[in-house]
């Protein structure tokens, strides 16, 4: 009987342990982009719904999604921007193949006031008023008042994507700049600032600012998708591998009906 009993309770601690894996499994880790969270979210929601698998979603930035990936804390990185070569290396040095999925494209807006008179602005007039050269509105075109330079935090994938698409790698953001943790937050103290200018994903555009057509261009879903908006990107989600079983089926979504109508309801663009 005790023989028995010992061979029952082995059973039953495996079924046990199985089932605990089973729910551990039955959920995905999601870390990065404060631009791609509103999708990942609006996702997560939409996985819960569907399948019954709980999705949770941080928004700590693109660099802090990496290394969450690197050091296995989620299942997924949401970044936008690619991962850099240290990204990479480090990335290497743990066993960890990234492998970067679109999830959407977005384009990089550039906002000001909605009483600022300026229409338009060259990527060498943006990158004259973030390096300090240009310290007053009147120099390209608006009032005599003093320009308040808004940006984002170290960490934030749409800083790296502005200062590369604008800046070069060599330029510095002045040192007055004000930083800003979010789309969001930039939004909100440029919407309450007459003399700000601040980018952030054209997803969070609203009529609290006004957008600045870049080099003629205005940014748009049209002119995003088609290339001809100069601050235009992919946003990413990023795996350890080829993406295999639930978190394949969330790194797909954008491709569905459903996923389509949720990326353009929150002013994303299709990439499929």
């Amino acid at each position: 009987m005790k023989h028995w009993g010992r061979i029952l309770l082995v059973g039953f601690l495996a079924l046990f342990a199985a089932a605990c894996q089973q729910k551990a499994n039955n959920s995905i880790e999601i870390d990065g982009s404060t631009t791609v969270g509103p999708l990942a979210k609006s996702f997560a929601a939409h996985f819960r719904k569907s399948y019954g698998i709980e999705v949770t979603v941080s928004e700590s930035g693109s660099g802090n999604g990496a290394k969450s990936l690197i050091n296995k804390s989620c299942d997924i990185a949401s970044m936008s921007r690619s991962m850099k070569p240290q990204e990479l290396e480090a990335a290497k040095a743990k066993g960890i193949n990234p492998v970067a999925s679109i999830v959407a494209l977005d384009g990089l807006a550039m906002v000001v006031h909605p009483s600022n008179p300026v229409q338009n602005l060259t990527k060498s007039q943006i990158a004259d008023i973030y390096t300090g050269k240009v310290t007053r509105w009147n120099q390209v075109g608006g009032p005599d008042a003093p320009i308040v330079v808004i940006q984002r935090e170290s960490n934030s994938g749409t800083q790296e994507t502005f200062k590369e698409l604008v800046l070069g790698k060599d330029a510095r953001i002045i040192k007055g700049a004000e930083t800003q943790a979010s789309n969001g937050s930039v939004k909100s103290r440029v919407s309450l600032t007459p003399g700000a200018i601040g980018f952030l994903g054209l997803g969070f555009v609203d009529a609290s600012v006004k957008k600045v057509a870049v080099d003629g261009v205005e940014p748009s879903a049209e002119t995003v998708s088609s290339n001809r908006y100069p601050l235009s990107r992919p946003l990413y989600l990023v795996t350890d591998g080829e993406p295999e079983g639930d978190v394949k089926k969330f790194i797909e979504l954008p491709k569905t009906e459903e996923g389509k109508r949720m990326i353009s309801e929150l002013g994303f663009i299709n990439k499929y």
